[in-house]
C-alpha cells in the first residue's frame, strides 16, 4: 500500500511524497480469534523481528499483524534512508511533528484493520517510534479524524506504548475540549505505556510526560509502568505485564503456558 500526500517544496510548489510500505507479517491466533493487534516497530527495524517475539507470548486469542513501515529520509539520521513511520528531526519536546507522515501511518494501521470482523477487539502497539505512531492513532480514535481532518475509521479498544512518546501533546488538549463524543472515546480507551527509567534514546522523562499529557487531555484509563535499569529495549518482565494487562482489558478466554 502506498500513501501519497502533498507537501510544500521550494518556492512554495506543492510536492507529491509518496510512502511505500514494507512487507505486513501476520501471527495467526492459536486459540479463538478474540482480538487483532497491529503491532509497530521501531525506527530502523521492521515487521518481522517483532512478529517473531509476538508469536512466543502465551495469548492464543490474539492475532498480531506486523506492517513494516516505508523507507524513507530520517533528518535525524542527516537524510539516510530508514524504515520509518514518519520523519523526525530530533527527539525533543520541540522538535517539529511531521503530521504528514503520521498521517499515512496512522491510516495505514487503520486500513490493516479495516478487515477484521466485527466481532473482533482492535487493538494498536509498538516500540520507540512505533509507539508513537500508535498513540497518534489512539489520539485519531478519539478526535474522531486524522491531522488532515479526514475521519478516522477504527474503532479502537486498546493501545500500547513502549519506549516510545506522544506526537502532537501540545496541542491535543485543545483539540479534545469540548467535543462530547472525543472526550467519551477517550475516557474509554485503556493505555498502556512502559518506558526504562535509563533508556538513552527516547528519554524517560518523555515517556512520563506522555502519560501526564494523555491523562490531562481527558484518556482516564491510562497505565504508567516504569523499569529500573531497562534501557531502550524490552524485557521479559515488561512483556509478561503486556500480556496480563492485555488479557485483562480485552478480556481474552485466558492464556496457554
Amino acid at each position: 500500500m502506498s500513501f501519497t500526500g502533498p507537501s510544500l517544496g521550494s518556492g512554495g510548489k506543492t510536492v507529491r511524497r509518496v510512502l511505500e510500505f514494507g512487507r505486513t507479517y501476520v501471527v495467526r491466533p492459536k486459540g479463538k480469534h478474540q482480538a487483532t493487534v497491529v503491532w509497530l516497530h521501531g525506527l530502523g527495524d521492521n515487521g518481522s523481528s517483532w512478529s517473531q517475539l509476538l508469536e512466543t507470548l502465551p495469548l492464543p486469542n490474539i492475532k498480531w499483524i506486523c506492517p513494516t513501515a516505508p523507507t524513507q529520509p530520517v533528518t535525524i539520521f542527516g537524510g539516510f534512508p530508514s524504515t520509518a513511520w514518519f520523519d523526525v528531526g530530533d527527539l525533543s519536546e520541540d522538535a517539529p511533528d511531521d503530521l504528514e507522515g503520521l498521517d499515512a501511518s496512522a491510516a495505514h494501521v487503520a486500513n490493516l484493520l479495516s478487515t477484521e470482523p466485527s466481532d473482533i477487539k482492535l487493538g494498536v502497539g509498538g516500540f520507540s517510534m512505533g509507539a508513537a505512531t500508535a498513540l497518534y492513532s489512539a489520539t485519531c480514535f478519539a478526535l474522531g479524524k486524522y491531522g488532515n481532518a479526514n475521519p478516522y475509521p477504527a474503532n479502537l479498544n486498546v493501545a500500547v506504548g513502549l519506549s516510545g512518546w506522544l506526537p502532537c501533546s501540545k496541542t491535543l488538549n485543545n483539540k479534545l475540549e469540548g467535543v462530547d463524543e472525543a472526550a467519551r472515546r477517550a475516557e474509554s480507551l485503556p493505555i498502556l505505556l512502559c518506558h526504562g527509567k535509563v533508556d538513552d534514546v527516547v528519554l524517560y522523562s518523555f515517556g512520563e510526560k506522555s502519560s501526564s499529557s494523555l491523562g490531562s487531555a481527558g484518556f482516564r484509563d491510562v497505565t504508567f509502568k516504569a523499569y529500573n535499569g531497562l534501557g531502550h529495549y524490552t524485557i521479559p518482565k515488561e512483556m509478561d505485564e503486556v500480556c496480563a494487562w492485555l488479557t485483562s482489558k480485552l478480556g481474552l478466554e485466558g492464556s496457554s503456558a
